[in-house]
């Protein structure tokens, strides 16, 4: 009788799946663990063991070389060795997953009963490939059993999905080479992208729609819909949140969405990281995350209106701060600069850390305005009074900082020529408050 898969659903919306196998030979025995030991209690003498870093399995031949092609060559390998047979195990560091997951294919190959969740698939899907456990050296093989899964998963429970990708960061490359990722990311933009005006909303639980906490009617679930997937999107990490973004791309989602998910990920990623710390950081991990802002520059829908003057300000700041690629950030740099002409005032406000001396970078919007003037006013027929009265009107805000330096104040106000601005009225207004906020401190 061969071993087959039965789905369920727990109450939280999660799939398992049990292996069951009523035939096994050895199905009758118990795996035991002492500490880093596992072994296999059957009434018969172990005559394999295997060995994963400091962990170790005493097994028997028979069930795990009649299923596993890799195991079968290595014990093959292993006959013409002097060393007794017992003695010398069977070395499987590489294996995806450890010892964790092999302790799970020790159980598929005794015919033990073996849980299937979201969280262990992927690891047992890579092992079996790893193992080569394929339906040429048993029938139903492990490899069949953890694909049927694993499709299951992905189509029936958004939930599952994210949890199949969590576990795919400890095992990376194979995720990626057995086209895990890629799979999950599909899904996921499936999801995303469905046609949801198919739906009635007027009576339904908005949070079937992981609009959490909410039974809304039918005007506030359409305020939200198209975003009803941004909350666990960004929570992935940065390697899995790119592959899902460019799925979302292949299946023709709207750029400005796009540009909305993206800076949703980083207003969540920047809320978990020190940015000052990280400036002190290992080099590793300061790379990591250097190499995180250069992908989500390089990820960016290039269409008008897909990212908003403001994320691309915050954008462009943590970019100079993490010292990235000067392409990307001249780039970033050009792109800010043509949507001045339609920008106001709170599309510049970019807030400093915590320890810095002004609540906003003003530096960051004068290297903008240097941009506009030598990229975008020369070479374009620009709205140039507009961008004017933009600054002054950034200068006369940030002039009520009492920590504003007289240098970074006049850099941006002579960083436009002079016939940007009709006439000088609002500049000699934000020149005057900034002078009074420094009177009123210095009388105090």
């Amino acid at each position: 009788m061969d071993k087959t898969i039965m789905g369920s659903a727990k109450l939280d919306g999660s799939v398992v799946g049990i292996v069951s196998d009523g035939s096994a030979d050895f199905a009758s025995g118990t795996l035991e663990r002492r500490g880093k030991k596992w072994i296999m209690q059957t009434g018969l003498a172990s005559d394999l063991i295997v060995q994963l870093g400091n962990h170790s399995f005493r097994l028997h031949k028979l069930p795990m070389v009649s299923r596993s092609g890799y195991i079968n060559r290595l014990v093959i390998e292993r006959k013409g060795k002097e060393e007794s047979k017992n003695s010398m195990p069977i070395n499987l560091d590489n294996v995806p997953g450890g010892a964790k997951t092999f302790e799970l294919v020790v159980r598929f190959c005794y015919g033990l009963k073996l849980d299937l969740t979201a969280s262990n698939i992927a690891p047992l899907y890579c092992a079996a490939h790893f193992l080569e456990m394929s339906d040429d050296y048993h029938e139903s093989n492990l490899i069949l059993q953890t694909e049927a899964f694993l499709s299951f998963v992905m189509f029936s429970s958004w939930k599952d999905l994210f949890q199949v990708l969590k576990s795919c960061e400890t095992i990376s490359p194979w995720a990626k080479k057995l086209k895990i990722l890629n799979r999950c990311s599909e899904a996921i933009a499936c999801k995303a992208c469905a046609n949801h005006k198919a739906f009635d909303f007027s009576t339904c639980d908005a949070a079937l729609f992981g609009i959490q906490g909410i039974r809304s009617t039918y005007s506030e679930v359409e305020v939200s819909l198209d975003q009803w997937w941004f909350e666990e999107v960004s929570l992935l990490r940065i390697d899995h949140f790119l592959e899902v973004v460019d799925a979302c791309k292949r299946k023709g989602m709207k750029p400005d969405l796009i540009g909305e998910s993206i800076a949703a990920w980083t207003k969540k990623w920047l809320s978990r990281v020190t940015l000052l710390d990280n400036l002190t950081a290992q080099k590793l991990t300061y790379q990591l995350q250097r190499v995180a802002i250069e992908s989500l520059i390089r990820i960016l829908p290039l269409e008008e209106n897909s990212a908003s003057c403001n994320f691309l300000l915050n954008l462009l700041k943590v970019g100079l701060l993490m010292d990235s690629d000067s392409d990307l950030v001249k780039r970033l740099e050009r792109r800010i600069a043509f949507m001045l002409e339609k920008c106001s005032v709170p599309d510049l406000l970019v807030k400093n850390r915590i320890d810095s001396d002004t609540t906003y970078d003003v530096g960051v919007v004068v290297r903008v305005v240097q941009c506009y003037v030598s990229v975008v006013w020369i070479n374009h027929p620009p709205k140039l009074f507009a961008v004017g009265r933009l600054v002054d009107g950034y200068l006369a805000f940030v002039a009520r900082e009492e920590r504003l330096t007289v240098r970074d104040f006049q850099s941006l106000a002579e960083a436009l020529p002079k016939d940007a601005r009709f006439c000088d009225d609002n500049l000699y207004r934000a020149i005057d408050m900034y002078i009074k906020v420094r009177y009123v401190t210095a009388a105090l």
